[in-house]
C-alpha cells in the first residue's frame, strides 16, 4: 500500500508518496540538480537531497531562477568586482519582458555580461515551463541573484541562502525594500543582511540611498560594490541628485554602480559621465516600445558616458567663449 502523507510545499498543501526529497522533486518532473530546496526553515544542500527523508507535516520551498544581461568596443577598459573583471559596464535586469526569447535577444544587443535575477518558487503545476536558464545560458553570463521584493534583511538572507544552494554564485545582489510605493532601501535593515551576508561567505553587490554616508558604511560592513540608486525603481525619471552619486564616487573604494531610474541613453551616459563604474536598468529596456533596439542604445551610451568621463569634460563659463578668434576679422 502506498504511504501517502501530506506536506506544504510551496505554500500549498500537498498529498504524496516520496519518502526522499529527490523523489519528491523527480515527481514533480523536475531535475533535483537544477533547484534549491528549503525544508523546515533549512536548506538541505542538493549533494544530499538523495538522503534526506521526506515526512508528513513537513514544510518545503523549492525555487529555480526566473526573469526579474558582444563585447564593448574598448576591451581594455575593463572593471572588477570581487575579484571579477568585465567589459561591459551595463547590468541588465530581466523582468517584464514579454517572454524569456525577447529577454536574451535584448541581452544580447546589450552586450551586458551579468545579468540579475529573481528566485521564486517553481510553479509545482507546471513544472516543465520554461525556465530563463533556457534562454540565458549562465555558463556564458553571470548571474546575479537578488532579493527584489524582500522586505525585511531576515527573508533577504534567507532569498540568497537559497540562491547559493541553486546555483552556486556567492556574488550577489542585495535589496531590502522599505515600503512598496516609493521602492526606497529600508537602509537600517540593508546594512544588517549585508553583515550577515559577508560573514556567511557572500560577495554582496548593494542597492542602496543616494547617501555617501550610508555607502560608506556597506563598504565597511563587507559590500564589494554599492549600488545607489538614480530615482525610484521602474520611474524612468533619470538621475535626480548627481551630486550625492558623485560624491558616492569619490569616496569608494569599491565599485558604484547606478541601480533604478534610468529611462532613456541620456540618463545612462549622465551615470557614467560622473564617474560610475557601471548602470544596472530593467524597465527602461523592457518597457521600451522596441526593447532590443533600446539595448542596442543603452550598450552605446553607457560606453559614450564613459569615453567622456576618461575624456574629461570642459569647463562651465558664465559667458561666451568664441571657437574662432575674434581678432583680423573682415
Amino acid at each position: 500500500m502506498t504511504d501517502n502523507k501530506k506536506i506544504i510545499l510551496n505554500g500549498e498543501l500537498r498529498i504524496t508518496s516520496a519518502s526522499t526529497i529527490a523523489d519528491l522533486v523527480r515527481e514533480l518532473d523536475l531535475d533535483p540538480q537544477k533547484v534549491a530546496v528549503e525544508s523546515n526553515g533549512e536548506i538541505v544542500p542538493r549533494s544530499t537531497l538523495e538522503a534526506a527523508p521526506l515526512a508528513a507535516g513537513d514544510t518545503l520551498e523549492i525555487v529555480h531562477f526566473v526573469g526579474g544581461g558582444d563585447q564593448v568596443s574598448a576591451p581594455d577598459d575593463t572593471w572588477s568586482v570581487a575579484g571579477r573583471t568585465f567589459s561591459s559596464r551595463l547590468i541588465v535586469g530581466t523582468g517584464k519582458y514579454k517572454d524569456f526569447a525577447q529577454n536574451a535577444a535584448a541581452v544580447a544587443a546589450s552586450g551586458a555580461e551579468i545579468v540579475t535575477v529573481a528566485v521564486r518558487r517553481v510553479n509545482v503545476s507546471d513544472p516543465k515551463a520554461p525556465m530563463l536558464t533556457d534562454y540565458i545560458d549562465p555558463k556564458k553570463i553571470t548571474y546575479l541573484p537578488n532579493t527584489a521584493g524582500c522586505f525585511t534583511g531576515e527573508d533577504a538572507v534567507r532569498t540568497l541562502r537559497l540562491a547559493r544552494e541553486a546555483g552556486g554564485w556567492d556574488l550577489v545582489k542585495l535589496e531590502v525594500l522599505g515600503e512598496a510605493r516609493t521602492l526606497y532601501p529600508d537602509m537600517r535593515e540593508t546594512l544588517k543582511a549585508t553583515e550577515v551576508l559577508a560573514k556567511d561567505g557572500f560577495l554582496p553587490m548593494v542597492y542602496c540611498a543616494d547617501d555617501p554616508i550610508a555607502a560608506k558604511q556597506l563598504e565597511d560592513a563587507g559590500a564589494v560594490a554599492v549600488m545607489p540608486l538614480g530615482a525610484p525603481i521602474g520611474s524612468g525619471l533619470g538621475i535626480q541628485n548627481r551630486v550625492m552619486i558623485r560624491l558616492i564616487v569619490e569616496g569608494a573604494k569599491v565599485p558604484v554602480l547606478v541601480d533604478a531610474g534610468v529611462g532613456t541613453a541620456s540618463d545612462a551616459a549622465v551615470g557614467m559621465e560622473l564617474g560610475c563604474d557601471g548602470i544596472l536598468m530593467n524597465t527602461a529596456i523592457a518597457e521600451a516600445k522596441d526593447p532590443v533596439r533600446m539595448a542596442r542604445a543603452m550598450k552605446l551610451a553607457v560606453e559614450a558616458g564613459r569615453e567622456a568621463y576618461l575624456a574629461g569634460r570642459m569647463g562651465r563659463r558664465k559667458y561666451a567663449d568664441p571657437s574662432s578668434p575674434l581678432a583680423g576679422l573682415i
